[in-house]
């Protein structure tokens, strides 16, 4: 009989690889030093405890390029990053803009402007389609999601929104409203008011039973939604889901007519997959459609500086009177130079054209490495979003999949398991062909480790 603490634990690994699986436990037992556990557990007694954070797994000491290391010189090729590290740890250029700003402009007071703030945000606004061309910069995604909220009511007078289930936006109150995930969710409320769910298009997790492949159902039910609530303010999700689950190609294109149709606002959060990593600059690019709102941060900054970004079409000028944000570190001249560093890196090096080509072969590549093992059930990928996703016929795949994770930590990789069962890798898009392959190499070799041993079935 499955006891209630364990249906708890069932659901938090559906979320993420979480920090108190007894798998995690046996991996530490083998792997960590007297001094990293002497550090963890100092660590444990600073910070508030949380699922998927402290307890920490480990400890590190540098990060550079495609890899961190810990501080037992164990270095990983690090395909997690917290999608921050779309140009590496560390690019000299990006800290080079850091550095020469540090000793004679360190901060700009709030009702001021400088140069390095407005240049960045020319420079989103270039790089952005249509007439994308109103910034507005926070500390950090979940503060840039609320802006775009705020921002929708405003415009809209409205104050509902529809959203996915299973859906991530961010941890402050506002985000896991119109977020889906429980582990954010769980003892939160009452949350917002007015924010609707529905399904995501992930046909092999659909409530609209599609089969195979996506039948765009949930597609209309979002339209069905907009007509019988008559007044939401806008709809709000992930362009693609970082898991990734990529929508079929007239998906947004129906969702944008339906808005239109009904008054409401489209909001794409890129906030993880957004600067190339789909082998667009924008992943909404790839389905031909302009949101009226699109969220950027995570790697924003280069991977060093906290820093987010709300682009709004023109017509939603309109807050005037209104304190949408007004964030104390708003237009920072450090963090901006680090955020215009970063555009001009990934625009130089050709990053966004790199993630198309070397994504495209590298999906192909691991469905040709992995097609040999049952516990493979799809591999499937846009640019350097790539998943792999674990399936067995006992109903084990969780588990097996968060073996394979540390099985693959044991040789020198660290990705993330996303909704328990799926291996999720977001490499550096300035990754060599040569790291690649020692990536899929220690992947593969995991996946036959798990594969060959004996995985007791869930239910015995």
């Amino acid at each position: 009989m499955t006891s209630k603490t364990d249906l708890d634990l069932k659901l938090l690994r559906t979320e993420g690889d979480i920090n108190i699986s007894p798998n995690r436990q046996t991996w530490q037992v083998g792997h960590l030093s007297a001094e990293t556990k002497r550090m963890l557990a100092e660590d444990a007694e600073c910070f508030l405890h949380q699922s998927m954070s402290t307890p920490c797994l480990n400890a590190m000491k540098g990060a550079s390029g495609a890899w961190i290391e810990d501080v037992e010189g164990r270095r990983y090729l690090d395909f997690h990053g917290n999608n921050v590290h779309q140009i590496g740890f560390g690019h000299p250029r990006v800290t080079g803009a850091i550095k020469s700003l540090l000793d004679q402009f360190s901060f700009c007071t709030r009702r001021y402007t400088n140069e390095h703030a407005i240049r960045f945000a020319k420079k989103l606004t270039t790089l952005a389609p249509g007439d994308l061309n109103r910034v507005l910069f926070a500390p950090g995604g979940a503060s840039a999601i609320g802006i775009a909220l705020k921002l929708a009511r405003t415009a809209t007078g409205r104050f509902k929104t529809i959203s996915l289930w299973d859906s991530f936006h961010g941890a402050s109150l506002d985000a896991i409203s119109v977020g889906g995930e429980s582990v954010f969710r769980k003892n939160a409320g009452p949350l917002l008011p007015g924010c609707e769910h529905t399904p995501p298009p992930d046909p092999s997790h659909c409530p609209f039973r599609c089969g195979t492949s996506c039948s765009l159902a949930c597609a209309d039910y979002i339209e069905y939604m907009l007509e019988r609530e008559g007044d939401v303010g806008a709809v709000i999700a992930e362009t693609v889901r970082n898991v990734p689950v990529i929508p079929p190609p007239d998906y947004w294109k129906r969702i944008r007519a339906a808005c239109d149709k009904h008054g409401a606002l489209l909001i794409l959060d890129e906030i993880p997959i957004g600067l190339g990593r789909t082998g667009k600059f924008f992943a909404f690019e790839h389905f031909d459609v302009i949101p009226d709102i699109v969220v950027l941060g995570k790697g924003l900054g280069g991977g060093i500086f906290p820093l987010a970004a709300m682009i709004a079409r023109e017509h939603l000028n309109v807050a005037g009177e209104c304190s949408l944000g007004h964030y104390t570190h708003e237009k920072n001249p450090v963090a901006c130079a680090a955020g215009l560093a970063t555009l001009e890196v990934i625009e130089e090096e050709k990053l966004v054209e790199r993630a198309a080509k070397l994504g495209a072969s590298t999906v192909e590549d691991l469905r040709r490495r992995l097609s040999p093992y049952p516990l493979v059930r799809e591999v499937r990928g846009l640019g350097f979003l790539l998943g792999v996703e674990i399936g067995d016929n006992k109903g084990n795949a969780v588990d097996a999949s968060e073996r394979i994770m540390y099985s693959a930590l044991r040789r020198g990789l660290n990705f993330k398991v996303s909704k328990g069962n799926v291996l999720t890798f977001a490499p550096p898009l300035n990754i060599t062909e040569k790291e690649l392959d020692q990536a899929w190499t220690i992947v593969e070799a995991a996946i036959q480790e798990i594969q060959n041993s004996p995985v007791p079935s869930a239910n015995s």
